[in-house]
């Protein structure tokens, strides 16, 4: 599976491709929707999809949420826990106030995380998150363009894999339903 995540950083054209074996992942700080702090380690241990994303992303972050929740009821049908996770590149409008209404609307069990830029920015870098503002749509807001990987995570926060979200939800609950049969 590991060969998974290195085909397909290769397929998104990356330009120095990071192998899971190079550390991607790591510590972070942020808080949650609820104004608690949370870490990279799901405080019930429970498996996690993350996503560097924004609540109200009208283009990549709305296929990605439905996906990700598909994702997570199927594992459930399965009695797997799993839970989705969205890490905001907007902190501006992603705040502990808005995010909960915006990413519920996907899942209930769905997280947003937010923090200072200094916070976030230990993220970015511990994920190889990359996202630039694009322009200012009058009806959204400010666009952004950033990366459609969802990682997976076990529950003390390592990161397993990287899967597409062209792969599809239940592709992808196949792939992560694999992942934590063997860990």
């Amino acid at each position: 599976m590991r060969l998974l995540a290195f085909a397909i950083s290769l397929c998104a054209g990356a330009a120095s491709a990071q192998s899971l074996e190079d550390g991607l992942g790591g510590a972070f700080e942020l808080i949650d929707h609820t104004g608690a702090v949370r870490t990279e380690a799901d405080p019930d241990g429970q498996p996690q999809l993350v996503f560097f994303g924004y609540a109200n992303c009208q283009e990549i972050c709305s296929a990605v949420f439905p996906t990700m929740a598909s994702i997570v009821e199927i594992l459930e049908a399965d009695g797997t826990a799993l839970r989705p996770v969205m890490i905001t590149v907007d902190p501006e409008r992603d705040t502990v106030e808005t995010m909960a209404e915006a990413l519920h609307v996907h899942h209930p069990a769905f997280v947003g995380l937010t923090g200072s830029e200094a916070a976030l920015q230990v993220a970015y870098d511990a994920y190889s998150v990359e996202f630039e503002e694009l322009f200012v749509d009058p009806f959204y807001g400010t666009v952004f363009s950033h990366g459609s990987f969802i990682y997976l995570l076990d529950g003390a926060g390592e990161v397993l894999t990287l899967l597409p979200p062209v792969l599809g939800p239940e592709m992808m609950a196949e792939i992560v339903g694999g992942y934590l049969e063997a860990s």
